[in-house]
């Protein structure tokens, strides 16, 4: 007779991808392979939350085998990767985002600029003086009606003295009341259809699972992961997670180059 699976007690496990589940090579561990893999002999599912849009996202997913659902765009998208369909998305109303744009740089001045179009295979847009994270692929644009003439998911905001935390708090400040303002990484600051977050995505996706926020663990290193984390049942930050997710989440574990993921998920696994 077979030895039955480990009990585990979600159902769903919703993971970032950088800084989280990726390491920063952009591979995932044996380690946290193997743990994802008897969680989900276990009964659970494994959905990747992320707030790199589906064109930044599919290559990554497609080299790790990934074959399910992923929430991409920061919630904007909810996409089928095993066949590269977008289920969902949501795009930008570009009139008021120029107005939040007006004025944020009323209150500090030009800031440099990018966007993410929709869709599959939306293009991202890099503007003068912005600093493209990585080697992932932009499109340069000089002129600003390039940045509006199509629909778009989000534009993403750098100013060349701010910080990325007090960028993010001026454009809160000024104009939270036009767009969402989070901020997902070193250098990204982001202006979002207003009440977008990652949870809007993952609550969606969990439904096309029939999984509920009470069978979510979720697991992040950045702000954007705080509507996740209020979303879900239990938040777990990384190690190199920022001061303020760490201070929402109910566990800090290791960090994403120390299996943080598969660290949580052996011990619940038992």
């Amino acid at each position: 007779m077979s030895a039955a699976a480990p009990a585990f007690p979600y159902k769903l496990i919703a993971t970032d991808l950088d800084g989280t589940l990726l390491r920063g090579d952009e591979s995932v561990s044996g380690r946290t392979r193997e743990a994802l893999g008897a969680a989900a002999a276990a009964g659970a599912a494994h959905i990747v939350v992320t707030g790199r849009a589906v064109p930044w996202t599919r290559h990554i997913l497609d080299e790790l085998g990934y074959r399910g659902l992923a929430v991409c765009g920061q919630g904007a998208q909810v996409y089928d990767v095993g066949e590269h369909r977008l289920l969902t998305s949501v795009t930008l109303d570009r009139q008021l985002a120029g107005v939040a744009l007006a004025k944020i740089e009323a209150e500090v001045g030009p800031l440099y600029l990018a966007a993410s179009r929709d869709g599959l295979d939306g293009e991202v847009l890099v503007g003068p003086g912005y600093a493209l994270t990585g080697k992932l692929p932009a499109t340069p644009f000089t002129e600003a009606s390039d940045l509006w003439s199509a629909p778009l998911n989000k534009i993403y905001v750098q100013h060349p003295t701010l910080t990325d935390d007090e960028l993010a708090e001026v454009a809160r400040q000024t104009a939270g009341g036009f767009v969402t303002v989070t901020m997902a990484g070193e250098g990204i600051v982001e202006l979002l259809p207003l009440g977008l977050s990652k949870a809007t995505g993952l609550s969606l996706a969990a439904r096309r699972l029939r999984a509920r926020a009470a069978d979510t663990i979720a697991f992040g290193d950045m702000p954007n992961d705080i509507p996740m984390f209020a979303w879900a049942a239990r938040g777990v930050a990384m190690a190199n997670a920022h001061e303020e997710l760490k201070a929402v989440a109910d566990e800090v574990t290791t960090s994403n180059e120390e299996d943080g993921i598969a660290v949580v998920l052996e011990r619940l696994l038992g």
